[in-house]
């Protein structure tokens, strides 16, 4: 049977530390991972849905392991559509990782599919795009966290 991770939202194909839970992901757990971006036109993020499907397919071209996705509505009932495995989320740091833990007790009861939480491997330096963006306004070198 194959086990198909859904990474849903948070994923951001800007930073290397995603990649990284991706990877992870896919030589321990996982036989496929579908990255999925939420689709909410009531918010405007910082990428729109298009450029980050666009990013996310450059790092995983060729890769008939990993798909991207947009969907609307609730992660839990899009998990269930496609038959996802299990939710695959990750722990940015320590500090996340109790909100992270109650997000993954909730999706379950929602939908009897269980979570795996991954923590980023902290030399890849997970952090947002936000932050990547932040640092770029002051000038910064920031090479090393990008892909």
């Amino acid at each position: 049977m194959n086990k198909i991770a859904l990474f849903a939202g948070s994923f951001d194909p800007f930073t290397k530390g995603h990649q990284d839970i991706v990877n992870r992901a896919l030589s321990s757990v996982a036989d496929e991972v579908v990255i999925a971006i939420g689709v909410n036109y009531e918010k405007k993020g910082m990428f729109s849905a298009e450029e980050r499907q666009k990013a996310i397919r450059a790092v995983y071209q060729g890769d008939s392991r990993v798909r991207v996705e947009t969907y609307e509505g609730l992660t839990t009932d899009y998990a269930k559509q496609i038959g996802a495995s299990f939710l695959l989320r990750s722990v940015r740091s320590v500090k996340d990782f109790e909100f992270e833990r109650d997000m993954a007790e909730v999706n379950r009861r929602l939908t009897g599919i269980e979570t795996v939480l991954l923590l980023c491997d902290p030399q890849l330096a997970c952090i947002s795009s936000s932050v990547v963006r932040e640092l770029l306004s002051y000038h910064k070198d920031v090479k090393e966290f990008l892909p």
